[in-house]
């Protein structure tokens, strides 16, 4: 089975080709991951994959199912890379399956029980999920955007994991056991993908929407009646 997995969701991205045994998590083969770098998703993400693609020897009919990151994150970069995984998905006719990446990051910690992860959001906030996690399952129990204190009473005893280094700070501060990680890269996000996939979790390319949690600033900011 060949995956594609895509993460535009913040800064910097990246576009991946994993390969996995059928029916077998722990046989998940990257083939390559390439950066994609913040601000020109646009541009980059459909000719490296036709590039990642070619230098393997493969087809876009290769493709067995896509697996994207939906967010939290740019909503600039999550419209442009849902956009085009929506578009490859259904000219090939192949499954999509949609992680969140706060629920990545909390797999990611390698922690079971409950586990709070955060993604820095910028104006002084966080992206904060809660999940319970067992074993190779993992159920979101809640997705919000919190203020640092919101976060701070959250984070007060719990099991924390987040790959920013200011949100960890204030995490211990809290009384947190954090784990701070790099942000989760293609064979992570494959493995968390898979499950969905095992389970039964694929979506349609209409079905593809951003998990954006925060408002954007035009619905923040529109007259109402607008």
């Amino acid at each position: 089975m060949l995956l594609l997995v895509t993460d535009t969701s913040g800064k910097q991205g990246f576009v991946g080709l994993v390969r996995v045994d059928e029916g077998s998590e722990e046989a998940v083969q990257l083939v390559e991951s390439t950066p994609l770098g913040g601000g020109t998703f646009s541009a980059q993400l459909v000719p490296q994959v036709a590039g990642l693609l070619a230098k393997h020897g493969f087809e876009k009919s290769s493709i067995d199912a896509f697996i994207v990151v939906s967010g939290p994150g740019s909503f600039t970069g999550l419209r442009v890379g849902l956009a085009a995984i929506k578009a490859l998905a259904e000219i090939l006719g192949k499954p999509i399956l949609a992680v969140s990446l706060l629920e990545a990051i909390a797999v990611g910690s390698g922690r079971e029980g409950k586990i709070l992860s955060a993604i820095d959001a910028g104006r002084g906030e966080v992206y904060a999920g809660e999940y319970e996690i067992d074993g190779r399952s993992s159920r979101a129990v809640s997705e919000r955007l919190l203020t640092r204190e919101e976060f701070r009473g959250k984070a007060r005893g719990a099991n924390v994991a987040t790959s920013s280094q200011a949100w960890a700070q204030a995490a211990q501060e809290a009384g947190a056991a954090v784990s701070l990680n790099q942000p989760p890269d293609a064979a992570t996000i494959a493995r968390l993908g898979l499950q969905k996939l095992q389970a039964g979790g694929t979506i349609t390319p209409e079905q593809l929407e951003a998990n954006y949690i925060r408002r954007s600033d035009a619905e923040i900011f529109s007259k109402p009646g607008a």
